[in-house]
């Protein structure tokens, strides 16, 4: 028998016990026969090994190349792991740091106390009043779309509110979810405490108590509505066009004087960094930085002879049987406002406290237009008060002296053209002061047109001593939506109208009729030019701005033409307008104590309905302290309805010193600021 190497072990279960190098004992890989052919394995399992034979290592089951691209593709992954995280811990590290940190806590914007509103003799025309609101955070409420839905539903039932009402609010402001966005505004005091104690926990809700607007005058003198306007939360076309100076929740001017001082009366942000828990609910401040309070506005209007002057104007449309119309009172020298009444009006207050859906269809709604501010953007037709210009400009062109006479007989004829005076038969002989007294129409329709020999202005003279006088164009009143009121020419008639331009068209608009439109504002201050001898100033309503710390800036008058036309052309029109006083169309005012001058106008602007009634006015008249004009929407005539208004006005006028102040005075201390909480988030 051949010497044999082999020998027989017997399989003992999972973990064979073999004899070898390692020693007695060794344990074996329990799956490492898998790798043996199974030809070495035998029927009874018994495995055959040749130890000589047997090699020390076995193997592996893939091969190399295989092994080395899992271990490339390892190594391809962690250099990966290793960038990103190099990526993140240093080069993004300050990003993230601040992310980090702004999940923590949060810069509000911290409003300031609103500027205020006082007459010229420190009388309160506006405060600042506690007023509960509600505002929702879009991003901090729950995530889930039922969970959101069941959020704003109880809010909704807690405010008398539809939850859609809330929904269309946030879905206007989607564009700012990070910001608070006001829901619910004057809230109730009961409303308030349900809202604070059963909204403790909610997430992306809160309650503020900030301010609004109350207009302390509006009862009294509804016609200052028109003047201080009021304010109104922000829609998110005006947030858009903001920048980031405003938030969702802000308010902001919408008419009048609230809106054309907005960056004045509102101050600047305060700053305030705050740490929030999960749901953005304020645990305690960071930091703050205080803001600039608004300013207040020291007015030219004098409270008490606004609300006589409105009641005068009430009553004298009552009597004519009329409801639309304005009266403007100012001083001449400085432009200052002292009264400016446009009727009908309304009460500011209802947009201040939240007017309802059907309150304001039915101021959108009335015929007579109470929103509109009628002394201001109200074009209309002028009438016989344009006669103003059209005789300085005369003058000023020595087209006419103060002697030159035109003969009256009840009007004109060319061609087939009839143009009439309005009283039948005629003037007679007339010069300028009879003319602008009488309100002489043939006079003016030689002066403007000319007339057989006679070479008048003509429309591009008349047209450009107007603008002059301050007609056709805005006059830079501190309030918004002045109009400019219109002045035709021959390339406007030919341009829009298709028509070539007539001699008859330069009559019409020598006497203010046909296309000239103007305004009452351009009125009074063309009329301060022969009031103050020549000097057109600019008219306005604030004299002064105020801070919270007393500091004072004064508003000086600004003076637009030192000298329109030369001053014996400005006296030729002014003894014209006091011919009218004592012994014209206006001669009803000859017994006031002091002297006027005025002019009266009628102005036909529509086929079937009534024409427009004006008078135009200043005293004293060596002297003047104050214009005064009224207009009466289809007011027929001037001398009959215009003049009694303004004559009640004179009288009071100057039966009440303490309205004649010439300097604006000081204002009393502002009173104590409302509260300003922290801000909505």
């Amino acid at each position: 028998m051949p010497e044999d190497h082999t020998t027989w072990h017997p399989v003992p279960g999972p973990f064979p016990i073999t004899d070898g190098e390692t020693g007695f004992g060794a344990v074996r890989a329990p799956y490492a026969d898998s790798i043996i052919d199974e030809a070495f394995l035998g029927g009874d399992g018994i495995v055959a090994t040749d130890m000589a034979a047997q090699p020390a290592f076995i193997g592996l089951a893939i091969g190399e190349r295989k092994l080395k691209a899992v271990f490339a593709a390892l190594a391809a992954m962690l250099t990966l792991v290793v960038l990103r995280a190099g990526h993140v811990q240093i080069v993004k590290s300050a990003e993230y740091a601040r992310l980090a940190e702004g999940n923590r806590s949060r810069q509000m914007l911290v409003p300031v106390e609103r500027g205020v509103m006082y007459d010229r003799n420190g009388t309160p025309l506006v405060r600042n009043v506690p007023d509960f609101s509600v505002a929702v955070t879009p991003a901090d409420l729950p995530k889930d779309p039922e969970a959101r839905r069941q959020a704003i539903g109880r809010l909704a039932a807690m405010l008398d509110l539809q939850p859609t009402d809330i929904e269309q609010k946030l879905e206007e402001f989607k564009d700012y979810a990070g910001s608070a966005v006001t829901v619910a505004d004057n809230l109730t005091h009961d409303q308030a405490v349900r809202v604070e104690i059963e909204n403790a926990s909610a997430p992306g809700v809160s309650l503020a108590v900030g301010t609004r607007r109350e207009y302390l005058a509006s009862a009294d003198a509804p016609s200052l509505s028109h003047v201080l306007g009021f304010e109104g939360r922000l829609t998110q076309k005006e947030l858009d066009a903001s920048g980031a100076s405003y938030q969702p929740s802000d308010f902001i001017g919408k008419t009048g004087l609230e809106r054309f001082y907005e960056p004045v009366l509102r101050g600047s942000y305060g700053k305030r960094r705050i740490e929030v828990d999960a749901t953005g609910r304020e645990k305690k401040v960071l930091s703050e930085e205080t803001g600039q309070p608004g300013r207040n506005l020291v007015l030219t209007l004098d409270l008490d002879l606004q609300k006589d002057v409105e009641k005068i104007f009430r009553d004298g449309l009552r009597a004519a049987g009329k409801k639309r119309g304005s009266v403007i009172v100012m001083k001449p020298s400085t432009g200052e406002v002292l009264a400016m009444v446009s009727e009908p009006a309304f009460d500011n207050n209802m947009f201040a406290k939240g007017i309802t859906p059907d309150q304001f269809k039915a101021l959108t709604d009335d015929p007579d237009h109470p929103l509109f501010p009628r002394a201001v953007s109200g074009e209309v037709a002028s009438g016989s008060v344009f006669k103003l210009a059209v005789g300085a400009a005369a003058m000023a062109e020595h087209v006419i002296t103060p002697n030159t006479t035109v003969l009256s007989t009840g009007g004109i004829r060319v061609d087939k053209w009839f143009f009439p005076d309005w009283k039948a038969g005629g003037h007679g002989p007339t010069n300028l002061a009879k003319a602008l007294a009488e309100s002489v129409n043939t006079f003016f329709y030689y002066v403007g047109g000319g007339y057989d020999d006679f070479k008048g202005l003509g429309i591009d003279r008349i047209a450009k001593y107007a603008h002059k006088f301050g007609l056709g164009q805005p006059l830079g009143i501190d309030l918004p939506a002045e109009a400019s009121g219109f002045l035709p020419s021959k390339e406007w008639k030919e341009k829009v109208k298709k028509e070539q331009w007539y001699v008859g068209d330069t009559y019409h608009a020598a006497i203010g009729q046909g296309d000239v439109l103007v305004t009452p504002l351009q009125i009074a201050t063309m009329t301060a030019v022969f009031a103050n001898r020549g000097a057109l100033v600019r008219p306005h309503v604030v004299a002064a701005t105020t801070a919270a710390d007393g500091t004072r800036t004064q508003v000086d008058p600004v003076t637009i033409d030192p000298q329109v036309v030369d001053a014996a052309s400005i006296d030729a029109v002014r003894r014209g307008l006091r011919q009218a006083v004592t012994s014209g169309s206006a001669r009803s005012l000859g017994d006031l104590p002091v002297a006027v001058a005025g002019k009266t106008g009628t102005a036909q602007w529509h086929p079937t309905k009534a024409p427009h009634a004006w008078f135009t006015s200043y005293a004293p008249y060596d002297k003047p302290e104050i214009v005064v004009t009224v207009m009466i929407e289809e007011g027929v005539e001037g001398s009959t309805t215009a003049t009694p208004i303004a004559k009640a006005i004179y009288r009071r006028y100057f039966a009440k010193p303490a309205s004649r102040t010439a300097a604006v005075p000081k204002p009393p201390a502002a009173p104590p600021a409302a509260t300003v909480p922290a801000p909505v988030r």
